[in-house]
């Protein structure tokens, strides 16, 4: 008797785990679909008064500014896109730009990256793509859809300007098809010591994806993949397209590093941007967020207190290995065995010599590499 209970029983855990996997898969699908859906319907309505050029969808879409005035927006305007590891600068960045009477970035949208994720998806998955063309969705009308959502939200959310930015730093893992939806994107790819960052995540407690808080070792070696990542896009977007902005340099030579900044974004210099903290929440200023980590450092003007937090952090027995763990840190123009690191005397150059050394210097081969860090903050 106690043996058919124990059969009963098995049999019983056993039919819960099979009804609780086939539900979790089949809610799975729905979200899938639903997001799929409305898409579809976004594109649908959105689009059906407006004409095509190149097989692109065009204007005519505006806000209407405080001045009155008509800001018009589409898909070949000029956006500027702020990326990189979280933690590297990329809302001092953007508090930067957003104190330029010409921009507006505005606070990070977190939905834009999670969009590109679902659409790399929907392309690279045979069965989607197989699934969405039997609803007669097929891959330019996807484009249309994916590129309207993001657009909408980067144009909507914030006050209207003549040059529209968007910083949400883990865009930059899918700057390639960013620079598909968006022919004429800019895109600064803030990065930092990622010993600054790593530290930076973990002493503030940051949640992203992929970082064990407890764990310096595991931290540094997430650190190099996702940068890595985003550095082989930015080589694949070239020069004109992705221009790679230090931090450290950012914090000491703020001008300099602003001038050239201005000058690759085709933007006129203007003072403001090397005081962004007198703009902070002031009407027609730098809007922030409540919930964004950095919002509680950029108020402060320009500073080097974040510069050298992380030297006598991290274990030893890290920092002993640490040009093993992260050769992305040489690459990026850092020492990795300076501790602590003399910035001010330090090029911050990419190391050409190790790119040709690089794996899969190839750049057709690396185009669509992005699956090994597809997860999203």
């Amino acid at each position: 008797m106690h043996g058919n209970i124990s059969i009963g029983s098995s049999r019983n855990n056993f039919n819960r785990r099979v009804t609780r996997m086939f539900r979790n898969r089949f809610v799975d699908l729905c979200l899938s679909l639903c997001v799929a859906v409305i898409i579809f319907i976004i594109y649908k309505k959105c689009f059906k008064s407006q004409h095509y050029e190149a097989g692109m969808v065009r204007e005519e879409k505006f806000t209407i500014g405080t001045d009155n005035q008509k800001y018009v927006y589409h898909r070949a305007m000029p956006l500027i896109f702020i990326g990189g590891v979280p933690r590297s600068g990329t809302t001092l960045m953007r508090a930067m730009l957003d104190a330029h009477p010409e921009v507006r970035c505005g606070q990070e949208t977190r939905v834009i990256p999670r969009m590109l994720s679902y659409y790399n998806n929907w392309l690279n998955s045979e069965k989607e793509s197989m699934r969405l063309n039997e609803a007669g969705i097929d891959k330019n009308i996807l484009a249309n859809a994916v590129a309207q959502f993001c657009l909408e939200i980067i144009a909507t959310h914030g006050e209207p300007a003549n040059r529209l930015c968007n910083k949400d730093p883990l865009t930059l893992k899918f700057g390639v098809t960013l620079s598909e939806l968006f022919p004429n994107i800019k895109f600064l790819f803030m990065v930092r010591d990622g010993r600054g960052t790593v530290h930076s995540i973990i002493s503030r407690k940051v949640t992203v994806t992929g970082f064990d808080l407890d764990n310096y070792r595991a931290s540094m070696s997430k650190w190099n993949r996702m940068i890595k990542t985003m550095f082989v896009q930015c080589e694949l977007l070239g020069d004109d397209k992705c221009m790679i902005v230090h931090y450290e340099k950012l914090v000491l030579q703020p001008k300099e590093t602003m001038n050239s900044i201005l000058d690759f974004l085709n933007l006129p210099w203007n003072e403001n941007v090397l005081h962004h903290e007198d703009f902070i929440n002031k009407s027609h200023g730098i809007a922030l967020s409540k919930v964004e980590r950095s919002s509680d450092q950029v108020i402060k003007a320009i500073n080097l207190d974040a510069l050298s937090k992380w030297v006598g952090k991290i274990p030893q027995d890290v920092v002993d290995e640490m040009a093993k763990l992260a050769p992305m840190l040489q690459i990026m123009g850092y020492d990795p065995y300076a501790n602590p690191p003399n910035y001010e005397a330090a090029k911050m150059k990419i190391d050409g010599d190790l790119i040709q050394n690089y794996p899969g210097k190839n750049r057709q081969n690396r185009q669509r590499r992005q699956k090994d860090d597809d997860d999203i903050e």
